[in-house]
């Protein structure tokens, strides 16, 4: 497997002009483009971005939206670093113990990504057209890639030297499934959800990965929700989203922030997307369509209205709750379930309502209650927001 270009030589490239064209750059790993925004729909609050440093032409929030959908960057290459403070332990040490779930492959993607769910990672991207990306999660001893070249797409633990491949037949714009993990990724999740609930303002400008960027703010109008605000830094000439941070309504430090530290507009060597099975490496084949949509971990979208979709739920907006039945009775934390039912226990706060008994399981932006009926409510809202939905639901 060929290594990228060292961070020197991808540097920031403010005057570089991506590849024009009409054709969308494919979104399996490093999506480029947010579809399907109507600005109608959003809710827009009208405002012009404040002065501030760079100093950049005026643009409504209506017109940064836009801008967001009409990028087209088809080829790009870049550092991002992404810390996710959700109150939780470290996931990968977790998943050492527990056992990924997905197989025994170390290099499948539905497991080495969960990783950043938790703690600061980096991340390198890198992207030509519609049918060659590639992600690499940096760890101290060890690297992780993920790449995906015409059908092909591959998964590497060089730690384990263990390798995931499988094939898929959805190329350039057909292709919609994708690891979420860039600032573009989080900035569609919140932008093609956003509704009448929500307010979208700019709010000044900024310098990001050494580039000239605008600020576009969303905040719920909602009560209940947990998240305060979400922010994205949008790149002032192609409108690529470069920063994107989630701060919780209850404050301190965000609980997401994902931006690049590098980024460059030049076409990364073709031999970045080649990969072959490093001599002696256990080799994992999974035929085409199976679990397809597993393997995209929904990291990221629950915060954003819209981001629970699939699942029966209560409300609407950013105070969207979801509710499914487990069809099982009697208290879920307590009792058996060894070392994962006493850490579980440990995160529960008891409560009580119309609907009955039951706990309520708590970050700093999901809350989920488990009713002892069996009865699951969760969303990015409040504990007394689950309870309401909890006892309207009985």
């Amino acid at each position: 497997m060929a290594p990228y270009e060292s961070d020197h030589a991808t540097g920031t490239g403010p005057d570089e002009d991506p590849r024009t064209g009409r054709r969308k750059a494919a979104r399996y790993v490093v999506p480029v483009a947010v579809v399907g925004v109507a600005a109608a729909t959003i809710g827009l609050v009208p405002a012009l971005a404040a002065s501030g440093d760079p100093d950049l032409p005026k643009i409504t929030a209506q017109q940064l939206v836009e801008k967001i959908a009409k990028s087209d960057v088809q080829r790009m290459s870049g550092t991002v670093k992404i810390s996710t403070d959700l109150g939780l332990p470290d996931l990968g040490s977790l998943q050492g113990g527990m056992g990924s779930g997905h197989g025994d492959s170390s290099a499948d993607p539905r497991t080495k990504l969960t990783e950043l769910a938790s703690g600061t990672h980096t991340l390198r991207v890198a992207a030509d057209g519609p049918d060659r990306q590639k992600v690499s999660l940096l760890e101290r001893d060890a690297e992780y890639s993920l790449i995906h070249h015409d059908k092909d797409v591959w998964g590497y633990d060089s730690a384990s030297n263990e390798v995931f491949h499988t094939t898929d037949p959805h190329t350039g714009e057909k292709r919609e499934h994708r690891p979420s993990a860039t600032p573009g990724d989080f900035a569609e999740e919140a932008l093609k959800s956003a509704d009448s609930t929500t307010s979208v303002t700019v709010d000044g400008t900024a310098r990001i990965a050494g580039r000239d960027a605008y600020q576009l703010v969303i905040k719920p109008k909602q009560s209940g929700s947990t998240v305060r605000d979400v922010t994205i830094g949008v790149d002032a000439r192609t409108g690529l989203p470069l920063k994107f941070t989630v701060t919780p309504r209850s404050g301190g430090a965000p609980v997401l922030d994902a931006g690049f530290t590098k980024v460059s507009f030049a076409a990364p060597p073709a031999s970045t997307f080649d990969f072959r099975p490093p001599k002696g490496a256990k080799v994992t084949e999974e035929k085409p369509g199976k679990d397809e949509h597993e393997h995209t971990p929904a990291f990221g979208g629950q915060f954003a209205p819209g981001g629970l979709s699939g699942a029966d739920t209560i409300g609407e907006g950013w105070t969207t709750i979801a509710t499914f039945d487990t069809g099982a009775k009697g208290d879920k934390t307590s009792g058996q379930g060894g070392a994962m039912g006493g850490f579980l226990g440990s995160l529960g706060d008891q409560v009580s309502g119309d609907f009955g008994k039951g706990t309520v399981f708590s970050t700093r932006l999901v809350n989920a209650l488990i009713t002892d009926d069996g009865k699951v409510y969760a969303g990015a809202v409040t504990k007394d927001a689950l309870v309401k939905a909890a006892d309207a639901d009985k």
